[in-house]
């Protein structure tokens, strides 16, 4: 973030009314857009999706919970939370 001169970038007419409530202090200004939600700009959000759905199909088709603990070195408990989370999905797509 870099330091912007208020008189230098606004206008006269704005300038003078955002004095009106500020003077000589530092203010941030945020962007206007919304942020990006977590991992969706550089790939991890989709990155782990296709893991839990790989670990899905796998449970599914008989990989027993124990091995995909081992192969993903993840918890019983994290295993189980992407199991029943796309089982979930799926059903609400489903309907």
């Amino acid at each position: 973030m870099s330091y912007k001169n208020g008189k230098d970038i606004l206008p006269e007419k704005l300038l003078n009314e955002l004095q009106k409530y500020i003077q000589g202090e530092l203010i941030y200004i945020p962007k206007h857009k919304e942020r990006a939600r977590w991992g969706a700009k550089n790939g991890t959000r989709s990155t782990l999706r296709i893991r839990n759905e790989e670990i899905y199909r796998a449970f599914e088709n008989g990989c027993s919970i124990r091995s995909l603990m081992k192969m993903h070195n993840l918890s019983e408990d994290s295993i189980r939370k992407i199991i029943v989370k796309i089982r979930r999905e799926l059903v609400l797509n489903a309907q």
